[in-house]
């Protein structure tokens, strides 16, 4: 992705499928944590490193959106390649 835009844009696109407006910020959260320049790309760094004064919380709420949200597989992988596709 060229810029931060762009990545937002995608996350955007994203959230369409997930189904419930409330799995956005998890989303959202859990992507941008994966983009950090940091060695361990575990629930734990990233909820210190996206929220450093709400850890425990956003721990938490990166557990739940990793583990116990339903959303369609097939959407967002079809939502990524069409993405992709638009790209070219």
């Amino acid at each position: 992705m060229r810029n931060l835009g762009e990545f937002e844009r995608y996350l955007e696109h994203l959230c369409e499928v997930l189904g419930h407006v409330d799995r956005s910020t998890g989303l959202k959260d859990y992507c941008r944590g994966l983009m950090l320049p940091i060695a361990r790309k575990s629930v734990e760094p990233l909820a210190a490193c996206s929220d450093p004064l709400h850890v425990a919380a956003k721990h938490q709420s990166l557990h739940h959106f990793v583990a116990n949200s339903e959303w369609s597989d097939t959407a967002a992988l079809q939502t990524s390649a069409v993405s992709l596709l638009r790209r070219e």
